[in-house]
């Protein structure tokens, strides 16, 4: 990964919470820069098109959790990636970060190292996209994948996939017929610092089986799954 490439953004009402992120991201050699409320940390997104956002949740003007959704709303950076990293650690707090659209949510304080492992692992989906498809609409069978709009259609009929069932959706159909290996779905859709389990995939199989078609998705008892266009 060459870290220079990509920008993060650091919005957080804490001066010495910026500085310190700051040094510690330009040390890794990724492209910053910070502001201090919601409000202009949306206006800055829009124009500078950061890969990855650091958001915390209490701060005037525009809270972290307005802050999200806004920014989910914004067809430019609607899928930027964003971390909350926030003292806030409450179970109610957690859950309305995720539901604001929120890739993770890291608590403080959290060691550099750790915060670093985490951001790796977030950024490594842009590495997984397949360049010659990215952005774009692609038909496979019955169906249709629209990456822009994170919607799939089956027949022409819209289907609304949650976040983490279209990202796993989209690397199995990033390479029809090729088998993936759980671990690489995992460090892929959840990143190799989330926590979950095999079972985790199997349950996103099944929900993606259940509104698509069980004839789209192998099972490769022992190793992974692969996805396939049924021969007709």
């Amino acid at each position: 990964m060459d870290k220079s490439n990509y920008k993060i953004l650091v919005v957080d009402d804490e001066e010495d919470i910026r500085e310190l992120l700051v040094h510690l991201l330009e040390k890794e050699g990724f492209q910053t820069k910070v502001c201090s409320n919601g409000l202009e940390g949306l206006k800055i997104a829009m124009s500078w098109l950061p890969h990855l956002i650091l958001l915390d949740v209490m701060m005037p003007e525009m809270d972290g959790i307005e802050t999200c959704r806004e920014i989910r709303n914004k067809k430019e950076i609607k899928n930027t990636i964003i971390a909350f990293l926030t003292a806030r650690n409450e179970d109610y707090s957690q859950i309305a970060g995720f539901d604001s659209g929120a890739d993770d949510y890291i608590s403080k304080p959290v060691k550099p190292r750790v915060l670093i492992s985490r951001i790796n692992a977030l950024l490594r989906r842009y590495e997984n996209q397949p360049e010659d498809n990215s952005g774009k609409e692609i038909e496979l069978g019955e169906l249709k994948i629209n990456r822009d709009k994170f919607l799939v259609y089956k027949n022409n009929t819209p289907i609304q996939l949650p976040r983490k069932e279209f990202e796993l959706l989209d690397l199995l159909v990033s390479k029809p017929g090729n088998v993936f290996t759980r671990s690489h779905i995992l460090d892929s859709v959840w990143g190799e610092d989330v926590v979950v389990g095999d079972r985790t995939i199997d349950v996103h199989i099944r929900k993606l089986r259940e509104k698509l078609g069980d004839n789209y998705f192998k099972t490769i008892k022992g190793i992974g799954y692969k996805f396939e266009v049924p021969v007709e």
